[in-house]
């Protein structure tokens, strides 16, 4: 409870929850001394989604290379510690008190909101380890994310970008989402997953036709795909890699890691035994992520338990297309943020799942509650069952037997689940 309490604290500096512009980051970083201008090797991750997987798998790739990393992500799922690589480790609780309380001390009386303050205090712990390689994920947007103060780095990754936070843009359509995550990208090294169609991969190309960068896009300059014999392959312009199947499920997973191997081959030149056998042993939680024990799986029986955060139409596209290719049924737990396109969101799994369970997302007063939830979703003619908690939908699902529970529609819901387990 005492970092929760300091939290609770820190999002007193600032009346707003968001507040999209980089004065007061730049306020408290000179404060602190421009912890950012003292980092090396920074690499800048962008996107609707995919900024995670990328994340993590060049994290797998480089540290078989024998690099060390430090990595900065948001949201979290159970703890902010895990918000805070260095050195390839989670920063423990006790130091994250520690760091926050002194960056709290410099801000004083200063206006920032907590994801600025949570930044800067990122950047500020990173000094000690400085010469590490700085794998930093944008929050919202990019062009003015606290993230987006440096004045060089190695390369950026561009992950899938799709409809998302509208309410936030004056220019509501995927045109302003775009621009936004790209117009102030750094002059460096570009690399660009494979997008959800070619109009959105060539609206990327357009916005980044003033960006003096080296682009690399999938599809042109690197290529991932599943051969007959159930191989992998992965080529660029230095060759072909068999790869063993991935960690983590899906195959729109796939194209996530040919992003981070594309980057570490051109950017790194990483022999390929440590491609492979970085690609095998990332770790990643709440995407397509199975539970194979604790308190939750001994309810679910005999099914299986999976969780994935995905909560935009992009993802629910992605999460449709891993339904389709499953041999068993699969029934679905949703909890959503108010905030999210629902009904769209929905519209994917019609007609490949068994039913859809609505929960209320405990511990979040931003989230949608089920009824309403409900009332939206009615005109889509679905298998709709509302549950009072996680354990109940889960325990009303375990009657089947060799079945998939498949929970969707936040990274809250999935932190909950992780918690609860």
């Amino acid at each position: 409870m005492k970092l929760q309490n300091l939290i609770s604290k820190l999002e007193k500096h600032h009346k707003k929850k968001l507040d999209l512009s980089l004065g007061r980051t730049f306020n408290l970083l000179k404060k602190l001394g421009n912890p950012q201008d003292k980092l090396k090797n920074v690499i800048t991750v962008v996107g609707t989604n995919a900024k995670a997987s990328m994340c993590y798998s060049l994290k797998s790739i480089l540290n078989q290379a024998g690099y060390k990393t430090n990595l900065y992500t948001s949201p979290h799922l159970v703890s902010y510690t895990e918000r805070y690589i260095f050195d390839d480790k989670e920063i423990n609780e006790e130091d994250l008190i520690t760091l926050l309380t002194d960056v709290e001390k410099t801000l004083g009386n200063d206006n920032a909101t907590l994801f600025e303050i949570l930044t800067c205090a990122f950047f500020k712990y990173a000094e000690e380890y400085k010469d590490n390689i700085n794998i930093i994920e944008a929050g919202l947007f990019h062009q003015f994310d606290s993230t987006n103060v440096f004045k060089e780095n190695l390369m950026t990754l561009i992950g899938v970008i799709h409809n998302d936070h509208f309410q936030w843009l004056e220019n509501k359509s995927i045109e302003g989402v775009i621009y936004e995550k790209t117009a102030k990208l750094l002059n460096s090294n570009i690399f660009i997953n494979k997008q959800f169609n070619n109009e959105i991969k060539y609206k990327i190309e357009k916005s980044l036709e003033k960006n003096t960068s080296n682009k690399y896009f999938f599809g042109k300059d690197f290529n991932i795909a599943r051969s007959e014999n159930g191989f992998i392959q992965y080529q660029d312009q230095f060759g072909e890699i068999i790869l063993s199947e991935p960690s983590i499920l899906g195959d729109h997973q796939l194209y996530n890691v040919s992003t981070s191997i594309a980057a570490s081959r051109k950017i790194f030149s990483i022999k390929d035994e440590y491609i492979i056998n970085g690609v095998k042993n990332i770790s990643l939680k709440a995407r397509l992520e199975e539970i194979k024990s604790g308190k939750l799986k001994n309810i679910a029986g005999n099914n299986k338990l999976i969780i994935d955060g995905g909560h935009n139409i992009s993802a629910s596209f992605s999460i449709a297309d891993w339904i389709k290719n499953q041999n068993e049924e699969v029934n679905l737990i949703v909890g959503m943020m108010k905030d999210k396109e629902h009904v769209e969101f929905i519209k994917p799994f019609k007609d490949i799942v068994n039913s859809i369970t609505l929960i209320d997302i405990p511990n979040q007063d931003g989230a949608i509650s089920k009824e309403d939830l409900k009332n939206k979703l009615n005109k889509l003619n679905l298998n709709i069952k509302r549950s009072e908690s996680i354990e109940s939908a889960i325990r009303s699902l375990s009657k089947d037997e060799n079945t998939i529970t498949l929970c969707v529609g936040s990274l809250y819901l999935a932190g909950e689940i992780l918690k609860l387990n």
